[in-house]
């Protein structure tokens, strides 16, 4: 590994026009094809095997015609203080927007609020319901606009009114000044690292390129392959964050092979070949990590982990080809690793520093310091006991948006759960009396408790299938209206002479959190166990990957805490913009399962193979640690402040969705980089001792040697050597 990656980094260097020319050339081909690609689609959201699934299915081929997925809209009204809704002034004015709504092109129906009852008990507020055609991402601009604009004229004559459902997409507030000002830190803790603007500005401009090709990628697949905005969002998160990253370990590896003495193609050869090495595989567990969401086999997760693990493997291509090509490129701008060295017997002293000091003291103090940093870590973890899953609707969007103004309104009118109504499939084809059935159902239904209202069953044209709304008391994310969906599935469905379902908004995130809650151990089982055996080949131990395994654990459940705190308790939600606290994102706990594991053993990878390298060149298991960190450990933190800076970066976005994983990847990183690696692996390793790098023997006749620590490039320049020149490889 270490000696083809050495020679791809030379043949970089040296045919630096054709590798610049290269990238640049798929940057153009992917922004053309971005910029020129049809508007994506709808994201359609299926949790195939799921019951809410397959009534929504069902639904399609019993009600043909129903537009079962075309969009929906809310136009809610609220009447001006002292008055009401069934005023005559203010009745002309809904007439009137209701009138304006059934003239669009797209409009399937619109209600009358006075006619279908959609009026509050103490008449002040009332809506109108707005079916179409096509769904909310496929509608018509003018269609869109046509919504807002009737909007808007009832406003303008006193009424409050705001707009609700599908039909109308979200606009938060953009996070884009938060993820500039991460890009910035991030370049300040770069030039502080590498010493100079140049160095400093190859990672920021590499990783930039490769996120650029990988979101624009993904904008000309979006509609063939009905991927969201969001899917882009978190690809750029990742990618733009382990691109620098990557970048930075092999710019700051350069940087150290020119300080002893090699010439500039030589060194982009041998940070290629060692740095690369620990590159390639840190980003094969974070590929792994995030392709492996494939199995939980909801098709949106899917094509966010493949689009994300795409933009990784671009971001690690472009750190062992396009970097080499820059550093020829930057010539003598770049320079050697600024250590005070005295060639005394050969050897290159090296004052020592923070990383030497602070490993030196875990050394002296293990047992303290694994203490600590477990206990510290397992007292942030305790709020995951109480983590409560669903998914976000229009009732966590900001106040800002009309969504959000619409929800509170219907909740204020008509009560918390009417903004997650329940929808119940009775398929009575196999029934004697399916009219008996459906009436069964609606009995039982009544008798359940946190139910408002339960309209009449109304039937297909062949009669065999029923449809029945159910108005829970409670809203749609609370624990009582998800007792209230297994309540009918288990009680009311086993009394009936025909098949029950519950599906509708809030069945399907109760499916889908259930679904993601089955999913996690399966998948944390393949994830850590892949990783796990590419460990044992990198680092030719047992113990070790085993420790990082373990040590990745504290630092996710750490912060998954961390997140269940801020957002469904509400600690510091003032200070990071939590305008509404509830249940946390279902997907949270696996995604950060997939994305943390990956980039925790990225700074394994980095701080340990370092280790292993000294320990395999005659350094005894004690020193190992501190050489590992003399050389490594301020990079590791440059680039955990760095991943910190780009995702803390997009809390400021008003989207509920980015803002918590924005969090929860930042802080996990912290716990990761600071706590876990810097902290608990060298206590542990001090702890084992030479017990570490223990590997039996017929394992390590089987695996095969991939050369992480450059073994091979050691034996290549001894055979190259002068004879009587005696140097020795220093290990920075």
């Amino acid at each position: 590994m270490a000696t083809f990656l050495y020679q791809l980094g030379r043949l970089a260097f040296r045919r630096r026009h054709f590798v610049a020319l290269m990238w640049v050339a798929l940057l153009t081909l992917a922004g053309v094809g971005a910029f020129s690609a049809p508007a994506a689609g709808s994201t359609s959201f299926s949790i195939p095997g799921t019951e809410a699934q397959k009534a929504f299915d069902l639904l399609e081929q019993r009600f043909p015609g129903a537009s079962a997925d075309g969009a929906t809209g809310r136009v809610v009204f609220k009447a001006p203080e002292g008055e009401k809704m069934t005023d005559a002034a203010n009745r002309a004015t809904v007439a009137k927007t209701v009138k304006e709504l059934g003239d669009g092109s797209e409009v399937v129906s619109v209600t009358d609020p006075f006619t279908t009852g959609a009026v509050s008990k103490d008449g002040t507020v009332a809506y109108t319901s707005v079916r179409y055609d096509a769904p909310g991402m496929e509608l018509k601009d003018a269609t869109q606009d046509a919504l807002e604009k009737a909007a808007a004229e009832a406003r303008d004559t006193g009424l409050t009114v705001d707009v609700g459902g599908d039909a109308l997409q979200a606009q938060p507030e953009a996070g884009a000044i938060g993820e500039v000002i991460g890009l910035a830190l991030a370049a300040v803790v770069l030039v502080i690292t590498l010493g100079s603007l140049v160095a400093a500005g190859l990672p920021l401009l590499t990783a930039i390129i490769g996120v650029s090709i990988g979101v624009s990628t993904i904008a000309v697949l979006a509609k063939a392959l009905d991927l969201g905005s969001t899917t882009s969002t978190l690809a750029g998160m990742i990618g733009l964050a382990v691109g620098i990253d990557y970048a930075l370990f092999i710019v700051s590896r350069y940087r150290a092979e020119l300080a002893e003495g090699r010439d500039r193609e030589e060194a982009a050869g041998r940070a290629t070949g060692t740095a690369g090495s620990a590159v390639v595989f840190a980003g094969l567990t974070v590929v792994i990590a995030l392709a492996g969401l494939a199995v939980v086999n909801v098709p949106m997760l899917t094509k966010m982990g493949l689009a994300a693990a795409g933009t990784v493997v671009i971001a690690v291509l472009i750190a062992l080809t396009m970097i080499p090509a820059l550093l020829g490129y930057a010539g003598r701008k770049i320079r050697p690793a600024g250590e005070k060295r005295e060639k005394s017997s050969g050897t290159a002293v090296v004052k020592p520093n923070l990383g030497t000091r602070w490993a030196s003291f875990v050394i002296r103090r293990p047992v303290a310091v694994l203490l600590l940093g477990v206990v510290g870590l397992g007292a942030v973890a305790l709020p995951v006991s109480q983590l409560e899953l669903g998914l976000p609707d229009d009732g966590s969007q900001p106040t800002s948006t009309t969504q959000r103004r619409a929800y509170d309104l219907l909740s204020e009118g008509f009560g918390p759960g009417f903004n997650g109504p329940l929808m119940i499939v009775v398929d009575a084809k196999d029934s004697d009396d399916p009219k008996a059935a459906a009436t069964t159902v609606t009995d039982g239904i009544k008798g359940l408790k946190d139910v408002v209202t339960v309209t009449p069953a109304a039937f297909n044209k062949a009669g065999d299938t029923a449809t029945i709304t159910v108005v829970p008391g409670s809203k749609p994310s609370s624990t009582r209206t998800e007792d209230l969906v297994h309540a009918i599935r288990d009680d009311v469905a086993s009394k009936a002479d025909a098949d029950v379902l519950v599906t509708g908004t809030t069945a399907m995130n109760i499916d889908f959190s259930q679904k993601l809650s089955d999913a996690l151990i399966p998948y944390l089982g393949l994830v850590v166990g892949l990783a796990f055996l590419l460990l044992i080949v990198v680092f030719r131990s047992i113990l070790v990957p085993l420790k990082a395994a373990l040590g990745f654990l504290l630092s996710v459940l750490a912060a998954l805490g961390a997140v269940v705190a801020v957002f469904q308790w509400g600690w510091l939600g003032g200070v990071l913009g939590v305008e509404e606290t509830g249940p946390i994102m279902s997907m949270m706990p696996i995604f950060m399962v997939g994305v943390v594991f990956g980039l925790a053993m990225d700074y394994e990878v980095f701080l340990v193979t370092r280790m292993r390298e000294a320990y395999v060149h005659g350094e005894s298991p004690s020193q190992a640690i501190v050489t590992g960190f003399k050389h490594s450990a301020r990079v590791v933190v440059a680039a955990a402040v760095i991943m910190m800076a780009v995702f803390a970066g997009f809390i400021s976005s008003g989207e509920s969705m980015i803002k918590m994983i924005g969090f929860g990847l930042a802080i996990a990183v912290f716990f990761d980089a600071f706590v876990v690696r810097m902290a608990i692996v060298p206590a542990v390793l001090a702890l084992l001792g030479r017990r570490a790098w223990w590997l039996p023997k017929w394992l390590d006749r089987t695996l095969p040697n991939v050369d992480v620590e450059g073994e091979g490039l050691r034996t290549r320049a001894e055979k190259d050597a002068d004879p009587d020149e005696d140097r020795e490889l220093v290990r920075v």
